[in-house]
């Protein structure tokens, strides 16, 4: 199985049309552009909590994950990115 680049911030995984941008609007293979645009943070003020409940209901609506697995999973992942090492 092929390692998917993810988010540092999200985990989600990244692909074309997916990724962030630098400062100078180049693209950058750490965030996606929904966590990082022109080199910032999107939504700065999230703490790893918010991040995990973000990325559950996220995971329960668009993956049809089981809660119960998609908070176990967000739990276990998130707090290991970059973004909140």
């Amino acid at each position: 199985m092929t390692e998917k680049i993810r988010c540092q911030s999200c985990g989600m995984p990244l692909g074309e049309g997916f990724f962030g941008t630098n400062a100078n609007g180049s693209l950058t293979q750490e965030y996606c552009k929904f966590c990082f645009q022109l080199g910032k943070f999107t939504h700065p003020e999230l703490t790893i909590p918010d991040m995990i409940r973000m990325s559950v209901k996220n995971m329960v609506e668009e993956l049809h994950l089981d809660e119960d697995k998609a908070k176990t999973l967000a739990e276990s992942f998130i707090p290991q990115l970059k973004r909140w090492k």
